[in-house]
């Protein structure tokens, strides 16, 4: 079956299968979205193999469309939780795995605060300008008169320092 004769009903019968869409999926826009899905499915399939009988082929590949459209739709309000305050949503974890990631915490301040002591003076100086009070490497090379570069540079090994110690602790 030829695309212009594919072409050829798909305008013919445009009208009916928007309204079609539309009463399944009860949005104007969504129901135009999956009408412009079924053309390129319906191309795409043409292009693969033949279709004898096209006209309920692309009535079936549209209704499949809205049908898998309206299936996600309703497992998405279902595990979707948007209008849960917040305060539910940080009880439902479990105390233990609280306590356990409070205690995790606490080793991987203790661990940063030993290897951060370990750090130059200048080196202490950029993570606090940094990290701490979120200076930029401009405003912290010109506070230690040094360049930007030097600062990247000593803050990029700062880091590697910091993700080191968080693996150490992870394994």
């Amino acid at each position: 079956m030829s695309h212009s004769l594919f072409n050829d009903v798909f305008l013919a019968r445009r009208t009916i299968l928007l309204r079609t869409l539309q009463r399944m999926v009860r949005n104007h826009s969504t129901a135009e979205d999956l009408l412009q899905e079924t053309y390129l499915r319906v191309t795409r399939a043409l292009g693969e193999r033949a279709i004898d009988h096209l006209e309920p082929f692309v009535f079936q590949t549209a209704r499949n469309l809205a049908l898998d459209h309206l299936r996600a739709r309703r497992i998405h309000s279902r595990t979707m939780i948007d209008d849960a305050p917040l305060s539910d949503i940080h009880n439902v974890v479990a105390p233990n795995a609280a306590l356990e990631d409070a205690a995790h915490a606490d080793r991987l301040l203790e661990s940063l605060n030993a290897s951060l002591e370990k750090l130059t003076p200048r080196q202490q100086k950029i993570f606090t300008l940094s990290r701490l009070n979120g200076c930029s490497y401009l405003e912290i090379a010109e506070q230690l008169g040094v360049s930007a570069s030097t600062v990247q540079k000593e803050l990029k090994l700062i880091m590697a320092i910091c993700v080191a110690v968080a693996a150490r602790l992870d394994h």
